[in-house]
């Protein structure tokens, strides 16, 4: 479904708690914060807002997605986790995406971003997973990456290799993420690692809010 399709639905999952003596109407920057998270290029929902009678810069609209601190909500007890990573490019350079999904419901239970990939780096990301949601009983669903099987068996969790049915969940996904990111160059260009990782657990929380 194209994206702008998508902008129709409710905005409720965007928590405005940060503006203080923004010059903006609340809904304009909802919109603002909605429409780039969905995929919608900085200058593209300039112009969006430009036709709604809001006059703002392309630095204020990646401003409010970045105050706006947005990430996928807690206190999930899935069944099964889709866990999987790839990756991602910042400025020229390769990092690695990891990210959880229940596949039942297609919703990201958490995304991180790291500059390499290691069983170390696994185990922290299956910490801040557990701190989130319950998963102590889920079924975790991997590739043949051992590093992946590695930190799970350490941290006590099931799991099951598989590389087609449930966990695909996480890999349409990562396309749908990477359409999306390849779709214009103004958003993982001249950032910091930490401002991509940012955008991309805003677009995990919106993309629950839109399944």
């Amino acid at each position: 479904m194209p994206e702008i399709a998508r902008l129709t639905g409710h905005r409720d999952w965007i928590d405005l708690d940060f503006v203080e003596r923004e010059r903006t109407p609340e809904p304009a920057m909802a919109l603002g914060i909605q429409s780039h998270v969905a995929g919608l290029s900085l200058s593209n929902t300039v112009e969006l807002l430009d036709c709604l009678g809001v006059q703002r810069s392309r630095k204020a609209v990646h401003d409010w997605v970045q105050k706006a601190d947005l990430q996928p909500e807690s206190g999930r007890s899935p069944n099964q986790v889709a866990l999987d990573e790839t990756v991602i490019r910042i400025n020229d350079q390769q990092f690695w995406l990891y990210a959880a999904a229940d596949p039942a419901t297609n919703e990201l239970l958490h995304v991180r971003l790291f500059s390499t990939t290691t069983t170390a780096l696994t185990e922290i990301f299956l910490r801040e997973l557990r701190q989130k949601h319950d998963v102590e009983t889920a079924v975790f669903l991997v590739d043949g990456a051992q590093h992946l099987q590695t930190a799970l068996q350490r941290a006590g969790l099931r799991f099951q290799m598989r590389r087609h049915g449930n966990r695909n969940a996480v890999e349409r996904i990562f396309r749908e993420l990477k359409r999306r990111t390849s779709s214009f160059s103004n958003c993982f260009s001249h950032v910091e690692p930490k401002t991509a990782e940012n955008w991309l657990q805003s677009f995990a929380r919106w993309h629950n809010a839109a399944n």
